[in-house]
């Protein structure tokens, strides 16, 4: 017996499951780091981006993640810095 493909309204309806389910976990707070990290490489593998402009949570997140001197990382673990 041959097996049936999903239908193209099939994956739309599991893509709007998977997406509702991760907006849930994230407004209710339950969202552990390994929900998070499913939904941001869903965002990813679904070609979606964000731009930070100011004032949006993506500039706020970004304003709160360290600064990374890549001369220093560079110094720290080789010595000195390499072009």
């Amino acid at each position: 017996m041959a097996k049936k493909k999903a239908t193209e309204d099939q994956f739309n309806e599991l893509h709007n499951l998977v997406t509702n389910e991760f907006l849930s976990r994230i407004k209710s707070g339950e969202a552990s780091t390994a929900d998070l990290k499913a939904a941001c490489d869903w965002l990813a593998k679904n070609d979606i981006s964000g731009v930070a402009y100011e004032g949006n949570p993506l500039d706020k997140l970004a304003n709160v993640m360290p600064k990374v001197d890549p001369e220093l990382v560079q110094r720290r673990v080789y010595g000195k810095v390499y072009d």
